[in-house]
């Protein structure tokens, strides 16, 4: 095989990329990445030695962060961009390892004393397959692909100069984890575990990081027709690029909108207040190549998910950020704190044509746990008289696989008496349904992106405070969740370390579970896979024992 990756919903046959990743990664650019994560542990490794001894370590935790980052799945293409990233790791390895030599002598460490020569080395040998224990494999994986969610959180949470130090301990000391072979398969279930549970304090660190800057979410109604004007669609995550992007717009004439995950933009107040943001433009990322196309204007990705671009609108995409595609423009984050430069895109925005529309009328959003918690009191009355049977979780992620019609399908069989809870990008296959509401209340609430499902998760502690529940497991609710990359994962591992159970996710289970380590979830925490929308229907409406 000339790679091989299995940490996306899209794994080729449901075991693995061997020839091309499905996502449009090539074989050269898989084996950088595996290369990059090997640096980057040995960053780590290094690191935790210069951290005993007082040394400042700042320069090595964002390289980590941002090294875990730039390997999620759809984030990043360019293998000029990994390979200078993989040099930096060289330099901040070296940095660290000539401080400690200032006071002890380093020990030689064979697996992490390469420099440059380690070019050579085909990723293969450095990547997923060089565990050769499978179950081993399997926890390590499923470890690394959590500290990928992790990073991607920690660093839209450190644009905004919002820190956890305890986040960024375990992401090192996680890191460190995968390269010891002493390491039995329990004492790894327990990392992941404890992944889960710094997934929390990330999320809440987010969360606090956006809603301090840019002011509590709300219910809001998002317009997703277009104006005349010139303009510039955001895709994405990163909150702060939306927000100097906004900055840098404001009276020239060009109009912004959000495509994908960038859509909850749309419900911070701070944003609202900028006239040429106009709404939402388009679907999941998946839709991006025919979405682009249509759009006419420039397109800006922030984060991922990017899809490899047609050639007749690849002039007009610009990356940033942890983002990048080869013969795209990149705009570069600046060293010295100061505001990214998107004058760029303004000026080429202005000699472009008017986006096409392609859908008329608005969706509603703005469901995040602040918003939520202050309709708590009908939230209850409607759960208590019977109006309102029980909830869904159906976050997540959306992709291109055919199956994930079920999720339409499912969200528009639910009985009239249910009520879907939804963050992330899967919100794509029915929050423009007419499901109508319950006294009320809409049947969609949408907390917003993917990291959003910390409001889920609040949202569900407090339901269970107000009813005086022992168990969050006892509330109505049921978890119905697609996945497609790794921030899914630490979404889910951050669910299992505050207890829920029965999580039934797909359209698949990831290839990266072993057997064994798949009846390890099933038998302690219920965790499912789909199979029929009948069929699970049947299966979550059934009453509690």
């Amino acid at each position: 095989m000339s790679m091989f990756c299995y940490q996306c919903q899209e794994a080729a046959k449901g075991t693995g990329c061997t020839v091309q990743g499905v996502c449009g990664k090539k074989p050269e650019t898989s084996s950088l990445q595996d290369l990059l994560l090997y640096t980057a542990k040995g960053v780590s490794i290094v690191r935790q030695e210069a951290k005993k001894l007082g040394f400042d370590t700042a320069d090595a935790d964002l390289y980590v962060m941002e090294s875990l980052f730039i390997t999620i799945t759809n984030a990043n293409f360019d293998d000029a961009k990994i390979t200078e990233k993989i040099k930096l790791g060289f330099e901040v390895r070296e940095a660290l390892k000539k401080q400690i030599k200032s006071i002890i002598e380093w020990p030689a460490i064979a697996n992490f004393s390469a420099s440059e020569s380690e070019f050579q080395v085909r990723g293969s040998l450095v990547g997923v397959l060089s565990t050769e224990d499978e179950d081993v494999r399997s926890l390590r994986e499923l470890l690394i692909y959590g500290l990928k969610g992790m990073a991607a959180y920690a660093h839209h949470a450190y644009n905004l100069k919002y820190n956890d130090a305890e986040v960024i301990e375990f992401m090192h000391k996680a890191m460190v984890s995968t390269t010891d072979d002493t390491l039995t398969a329990d004492e790894l279930t327990a990392l992941v575990l404890e992944c889960g549970s710094n997934g929390v304090s990330v999320m809440a660190l987010l969360d606090k990081a956006n809603t301090e800057s840019y002011g509590n979410p709300e219910i809001s109604t998002v317009n997703l027709g277009v104006r005349k004007n010139p303009a510039i669609l955001i895709s994405g995550h990163d909150l702060k690029d939306m927000e100097e992007l906004l900055k840098q717009t404001e009276g020239t004439g060009v109009d912004v909108y959000t495509h994908s995950e960038m859509l909850p933009a749309n419900y911070y107040p701070k944003f609202k207040k900028y006239e040429h943001f106009v709404g939402n433009y388009g679907n999941a990322w998946w839709k991006q190549k025919e979405e682009f196309e249509s759009f006419n204007g420039v397109v800006l990705m922030t984060t991922n998910c990017i899809v490899p671009p047609k050639e007749n609108y690849i002039d007009r995409i610009y990356t940033t950020g942890a983002a990048g595609f080869p013969g795209v423009k990149h705009i570069e984050d600046t060293k010295d704190g100061s505001i990214k430069d998107f004058s760029g895109l303004v000026e080429h925005a202005k000699k472009l044509a008017s986006p096409v529309e392609i859908e008329t009328g608005e969706i509603v959003g703005g469901f995040a746990h602040n918003q939520v918690l202050q309709l708590a009191d009908k939230i209850v009355d409607a759960v208590k008289s019977g109006a309102i049977r029980k909830f869904f979780v159906m976050a997540g992620c959306d992709g291109r696989m055919k199956g994930r019609d079920y999720y339409t399908e499912f969200a528009e069989k639910l009985p009239k008496d249910t009520v879907i809870l939804t963050a992330g990008c899967a919100k794509y296959r029915y929050n423009k349904l007419p499901l109508g509401d319950i006294n009320g209340i809409p049947r969609v609430l949408d907390a917003g992106q993917c990291n959003d499902s910390y409001s889920l998760a609040v949202i569900a502690l407090k339901l269970k405070e107000v009813f005086e529940l022992n168990d969050i497991n006892e509330l109505p609710i049921a978890y119905n969740i697609a996945w497609y990359e790794q921030k899914a994962i630490i979404v889910l591992l951050a669910l299992l370390s505050l207890g829920v159970k029965n999580i039934h996710i797909g359209p698949t289970l990831p290839a990266f579970l072993s057997p064994n380590v798949a009846k390890v979830l099933i038998d302690n925490f219920g965790i499912g896979g789909t199979s029929d929308v009948e069929s699970d229907m049947a299966m979550f409406m059934e009453p509690a024992v």
